[in-house]
């Protein structure tokens, strides 16, 4: 066999064994779905009456996975930490108090660390939720609840690496999250407030009179405006458009570069025609107030790339464009 008949071969076991290994992955997931069943609803009950937080604890690789759970927990409404428990018999049990609930992960449900802390939080009559793949486990056994995670087979060929096994667990763990986000009513709003970084933050927090245009940067021009003048006032902002107001600066409608484009299909004289003639009547508009992202899905769905902003009596305060919402982060 030559090197590249070998290569084929190899790039093609390759992709063979990933293939493989997402259909394991995707049958355990099939399996645990159709598991579901009351168990999972009581978890959800003894979560919600959880008056501290939720622990999550686990070593090894279903550490890895608490650790994960622990933060989609804490980010979608329902406080929550991890817990080494390795470190948990030297002094931190003490971050566990009454009124918590312990989360406890351990796919043999016999982790030793994991058990140790089991007397010290019944003592405090601290709940238990364990999700393990041995219902006859000592861990199953001691919870309130139990979640059954488990899976017919690993994805590694020895079925021995967790791989299966911890996909479940994950998943039921986000399950578990997006049950109680909803049940609590966790908006996206209360999401924005607990990600106030980067490009999550901006989307979800930042309202449109925070960046748009004010004051001489708005264009704006009368319905007796002549298209040459129009133009000028277009140049000037740079937006892509005019307002066109009345005597109480309340937007009629709107000129646009679009507008523009018909009216010179159409010949018509520069100089002599007027916005009243050629205006857009209402135009597209956004109050200051709505989230910037909301302005940014309305330029898309209407095919705009600037929006007018207007109070309740439509008097133009504000406008913007693609590029301020580009600089801002928000798209």
């Amino acid at each position: 066999m030559n090197a590249l008949e070998h290569s084929a071969t190899s790039d093609q076991t390759l992709l063979q064994t990933a293939r493989r290994t997402f259909d394991i992955e995707a049958a355990a997931l099939q399996a645990l779905r159709a598991r579901l069943d009351g168990v999972f609803v009581q978890a959800c009950h003894l979560c919600l009456a959880c008056t501290g937080r939720i622990v999550v604890s686990g070593m090894g690789k279903s550490g890895h996975i608490a650790h994960k759970i622990a933060a989609t927990l804490a980010s979608t409404g329902s406080p929550a930490f991890f817990l080494h428990p390795g470190d948990a018999s030297h002094g931190d049990l003490g971050m566990v108090t009454r009124g918590d609930l312990l989360l406890a992960l351990s796919n043999s449900g016999e982790t030793a660390e994991v058990l140790t802390v089991l007397p010290h939080v019944k003592r405090l009559g601290v709940p238990v939720i364990a999700l393990t793949g041995n219902p006859l486990s000592t861990l199953a056994q001691a919870a309130d609840v139990h979640l059954d995670v488990a899976v017919p087979q690993e994805a590694c060929p020895h079925n021995l690496t967790p791989t299966a096994s911890t996909t479940a667990a994950l998943a039921m763990g986000d399950a578990l999250a997006v049950a109680l986000l909803e049940a609590r009513g966790f908006s996206s709003e209360d999401f924005a407030r607990s990600h106030p970084g980067g490009s999550l933050g901006r989307r979800l927090l930042m309202r449109v009179e925070d960046i748009m245009r004010r004051g001489e940067s708005l264009p704006r021009v009368t319905p007796e405006t002549l298209l040459s003048d129009a133009l000028l006032e277009m140049t000037r902002t740079g937006l892509g458009l005019t307002a066109v107001l009345d005597a109480q600066q309340r937007v009629l409608g709107v000129f646009s570069d679009g507008d523009l484009r018909r009216a010179l299909d159409r010949r018509v004289d520069v100089h002599k025609t007027s916005m009243r003639e050629l205006m857009t009547p209402g135009g597209r508009r956004i109050g200051p107030h709505e989230l910037a992202a909301a302005a940014a899905a309305l330029m898309e769905t209407h095919r705009v790339t600037a929006l007018l902003v207007t109070d309740a009596d439509q008097r133009l305060i504000g406008a913007l464009n693609v590029h301020d919402l580009m600089r801002a982060g928000v798209v």
